[in-house]
């Protein structure tokens, strides 16, 4: 087996099976949770229907950014990389060192204890079992989770793409069962939230949750040196992805909003099994249970996939961590780079078992560190254009340079509110993210 820092990665990936990993990473579980997040920081359905649009045109605007960006600098360390070039190695390993420990195995380990939590519902662990073993059974099923989505990564490329069609296709056709059943059940009544509890800025707090479920349409990045015709084929990925994952969206905020009313969604903490429960009884809600264990195990696999590659643009740039840079010529996989990101997230899982946060924790956790970087990468646009002006592009962004000064500006306007709106969580990520700097020195050095 060939497995050294001189092989790269080959373009094996099609417009499809990229989108289907876009797509697969973005409908995670954040569509069966943020809904009520949403609804309770607004006071009418057209607000919160027109929300998620907003957030749409907002993610479709950074898919443009991107799509340049992706199109003029293909390579697996995607924002790595862009930041690398206009920033400096110091940012771009900050970068990478945010992405390891906050943004990216965070949310692998999120994504694996919702997994849990349903599995552990849907397949409770047998009587049998010692007391601590059934006490535990969701961090098991997410350990298990993510040791058998790292082993089908480590097999190699084409397996990990079959996986991933076959789960991002489960999880959208359990999504549009979802929006018929919230046709066909209406509600009678359907009470505006009252507006009296509202605190303010809520609208700001509402647009955190709706971003947060669009998050993570940036992955496509990592995988343009693995795209065929990347030039052309990116742009299509990116843009059409954008445009799927958006529809879906609507679709199903408008059967949550047609099945149960925005004053019930507001009130709920399982939105979509309530509705289904509704129309269904229990096993509506079993199917829910299922259909949210597919989409977590979708958006890990996803998530697995591109997140390696950042580890594995760390390894062909530094020499204290070359032994990620190794890309595996028999399963077109940067193996190391993988197990090395399962390690970390198995040790998130097992010290969650102790200091498991809610949802919205892991949010504010997330959500400063995210932004930030967001807005770098897109500041990382207009220094690229600048400093290296003979690059060709072959995708502009539209109507240059408004379209990135008006992501840039969304991005500033969150990073803002994630740390106004937010607790102790967001102090944590910003606290973590600083704690790379000693890192930094010592890779330096």
């Amino acid at each position: 087996m060939t497995n050294n820092r001189d092989l790269k990665p080959q373009p094996t990936f099609n417009v499809i099976e990229a989108g289907a990993v876009v797509v697969g990473v973005v409908i995670g579980v954040g569509i069966f949770k943020t809904p009520a997040l949403v609804a309770a920081n607004l006071d009418r359905e057209l607000a919160f229907l027109l929300i998620w649009l907003w957030g749409g045109l907002i993610s479709f605007l950074g898919a443009l950014c991107y799509a340049e960006l992706a199109t003029a600098y293909p390579h697996p360390g995607g924002e790595y990389h862009y930041l690398r070039r206009s920033f400096g190695q110091e940012i771009a390993l900050l970068f990478a060192w945010a992405r390891l420990s906050v943004m990216q195995t965070g949310s692998i380990a999120l994504l694996a204890f919702v997994f849990g939590d349903y599995c552990s519902q849907l397949m409770p662990l047998n009587d049998q079992l010692s007391l601590a073993l059934r006490d535990h059974a969701s961090a098991i099923y997410a350990a298990l989770a993510v040791i058998a989505l790292t082993g089908v990564n480590v097999m190699g490329i084409q397996p990990s793409k079959w996986l991933q069609n076959w789960l991002t296709a489960a999880k959208l056709l359990g999504l549009l069962f979802v929006f018929f059943t919230g046709l066909a059940w209406s509600s009678s009544v359907h009470p505006a939230v009252s507006s009296s509890s509202k605190p303010e800025g809520s609208y700001g707090l509402a647009m955190i949750f709706v971003l947060l479920t669009y998050g993570g349409w940036s992955e496509a990045a990592y995988l343009s040196a693995e795209i065929e015709n990347v030039q052309r084929n990116m742009v299509k990925v990116l843009l059409g992805s954008i445009g799927a994952i958006t529809l879906v969206f609507l679709l199903v905020n408008f059967a949550y909003l047609k099945g149960l009313g925005l004053s019930a969604i507001a009130n709920s903490t399982v939105v979509a099994a309530d509705l289904m429960g509704q129309v269904f009884g229990e096993t509506g809600a079993n199917f829910i249970s299922l259909l949210i264990a597919i989409s977590a195990l979708g958006a890990i696999q996803g998530t697995i996939s591109t997140g390696a590659r950042t580890n594995y643009a760390v390894g062909q740039d530094w020499y204290l961590f070359s032994w990620l840079g190794r890309w595996d010529e028999r399963t077109q996989t940067p193996l190391n780079a993988l197990l090395f990101q399962g390690a970390i997230t198995l040790a998130l899982i097992l010290l969650g078992t102790l200091t498991r946060s809610g949802f919205a924790t892991m949010v504010e956790y997330t959500a400063p560190v995210f932004w930030f970087f967001l807005l770098l990468t897109t500041l990382s646009l207009f220094v690229l254009r600048s400093l290296e002006p003979e690059v060709p592009r072959s995708f502009r962004v539209p109507l240059y340079p408004l379209t990135p000064l008006l992501f840039c500006g969304t991005c500033v306007y969150m990073l803002q509110a994630s740390l106004t709106y937010t607790g102790i969580g967001a102090l944590v990520g910003v606290v973590v993210l600083l704690s790379g700097i000693p890192l930094l020195l010592l890779v330096r050095h």
